[in-house]
């Protein structure tokens, strides 16, 4: 039998080598953040990975027809299931542990029990979410939300990334959309996942539970003016869609501040996007979260509101899109104090998307966050140490065993 140091030991041996598997599958030398987009090389060899590690457990995987994977341990029809896991995909030269660690967890989760003697007497689900960011067709937890039928098939097969591809070319089919027969599989879902921010690190402990996540939403707007010759054009003649995309940025930055919300402008486009060049057409996306529903509302329309002002003392015009938006999820009390009395740990709520979020509205649903010592996220400075990996690796399998009951 090992001691407990030498368990300790095997356990983070464990972590270490499927984590360094992993850890160069879709990795960018230059920024040492990710490049795993959904669908693409990267994000698909990590489903080949996913396969590969069923395949060792005697897990059979199923496919929901929207792209979401899941690894069975016990009988997929026998009901009751407790569903755990996460994602691929990442941001733009995003972190390593966004979405995988939950993934490497479960497995390794599952391998606990295992190896405690654990018969389970309701099956398990490993799930990979398919494109939980957003970052190549727009929507983010567009896997979660297909299964549950918060977004349409048509709008989602349809959805394009930069290069013209459309998700459902992308998926090698027309995703198949709700699917209530399998949901009704599920008792509970469980996700953990690397904390994006510093409070565990404040609280010095290891692993939280999450009790809400903060209504948020990602909005597009659409600054159109003249384009013309940066050298020939006056000042005084000039409709520049760029100015009041700036000032529309500043608004944004302003009214979160003053609400204490979070706006954040990451992402832009220009037309013709050149240097000598007045743009004729410029694009901004705003992400924009908040505590309550009314402060995200409240912000948002201000924010309009002071760009259609400033559009028309720049004779340029502004139309606003909503692309996604997603309310407060208050996750089940009851079970996130029966996880935070079984694991005695803190109980935080977060500003961040998940596709828990999604399944919460469907599914009794937890979420563990793991330490993440920079409190950086979507970012290569993203981290977390092993030890506090397989914290989080058997604190995963003690939930589990927990509902497993």
């Amino acid at each position: 039998m090992l001691t407990h140091s030498a368990a300790d030991e095997h356990r983070l041996g464990r972590f270490r080598q499927l984590w360094d598997e992993i850890a160069t599958i879709g990795r960018d030398e230059r920024s040492g953040g990710y490049l795993r987009y959904a669908l693409t090389e990267p994000e698909l060899r990590l489903r080949q990975w996913f396969r590969a590690q069923a395949a060792e457990r005697a897990m059979p995987v199923t496919d929901d027809g929207n792209g979401n994977l899941f690894a069975w341990w016990g009988d997929p029809e026998a009901g009751e299931a407790i569903l755990t896991g996460s994602h691929f995909d990442s941001v733009p030269h995003g972190g390593a542990y966004d979405g995988p660690l939950g993934i490497v967890s479960a497995f390794l989760a599952v391998d606990e029990l295992r190896a405690a003697g654990v018969t389970p007497a309701r099956p398990v689900a490993v799930a990979a979410f398919v494109e939980e960011e957003g970052a190549r067709f727009g929507v983010p937890c567009l896997g979660s939300r297909l299964l549950t039928g918060a977004l349409d098939v048509e709008r989602a097969a349809g959805l394009r990334d930069t290069g013209g591809v459309s998700f459902a070319e992308a998926l090698g089919d027309r995703p198949a959309g709700a699917r209530p027969e399998l949901l009704g599989h599920f008792a509970a879902f469980v996700e953990l996942h690397v904390e994006q921010g510093r409070a565990l690190v404040e609280q010095d402990a290891p692993v939280a539970v999450a009790s809400a996540i903060w209504p948020h939403g990602r909005w597009r707007f659409d600054f159109t003016g003249e384009g013309n010759h940066a050298g020939t054009t006056r000042m005084v003649d000039r409709r520049d869609p760029m100015l009041t995309y700036a000032f529309t940025v500043l608004a944004a930055n302003k009214e979160a501040r003053l609400r204490g919300a979070h706006a954040t402008v990451g992402r832009v486009a220009v037309e013709p996007n050149a240097t000598n060049a007045i743009p004729s057409r410029v694009t901004g996306w705003l992400d924009a979260r908040a505590a309550e529903p009314e402060t995200l509302t409240g912000m948002v329309e201000a924010v309009h509101g002071k760009a259609t002002e400033r559009a028309r003392r720049d004779g340029t015009q502004v139309t606003l899109t909503e692309e996604s938006a997603t309310p407060l999820v208050a996750f089940d009390g009851e079970l996130a104090d029966r996880l935070a009395g079984l694991l005695a740990a803190p109980v935080l709520p977060t500003g961040a998307g998940h596709d828990a979020g999604v399944l919460a509205a469907h599914v009794p649903t937890a979420m563990l966050f793991v330490r993440n010592p920079t409190g950086v996220s979507h970012s290569p400075a993203e981290s977390a140490t092993d030890a506090d990996c397989a914290t989080g690796v058997t604190a995963l399998a003690r939930v589990l065993e927990e509902l497993l009951r």
